[in-house]
């Protein structure tokens, strides 16, 4: 098992959850963040520490596409660790459906 970032992440990139993260597998895209599968320990201290509940762990049902998501980003973005603002339509985006298919962007964010 591992943790994943979905969709609701997208345009909110609350960053709480890389400053818990004991191994930091987090990684950071334009709008959006990863997490490295191979190097999550599954220790779930991240999951709560998201305001946006975007963090899933695997095992729920339909994740499979986040799972190929994380990994494959995680392998080209910078990593992440210390807590930065969020976006600033993050309070307006959260909870907006479809974000994946209007907005999200494979660029890379600035990473530490």
């Amino acid at each position: 098992m591992t943790y994943v970032v979905t969709d609701n992440c997208i345009r909110c990139k609350y960053t709480d959850c890389v400053e818990v993260c004991p191994v930091d597998c987090f990684y950071e895209g334009e709008n959006f963040l990863v997490i490295h599968p191979d190097e999550c320990i599954d220790c779930g201290v991240c999951e709560p520490e998201c305001p946006a509940e975007a963090i899933k762990p695997d095992t729920e049902p339909g994740l499979d596409k986040w799972l190929k998501i994380n990994a494959e980003y995680a392998s080209i973005w910078p990593n992440i660790t210390v807590k930065r603002d969020e976006l600033p339509e993050a309070k307006e985006m959260d909870g907006e459906q479809g974000k994946f298919e209007k907005y999200f962007s494979t660029k890379p964010g600035a990473g530490d």
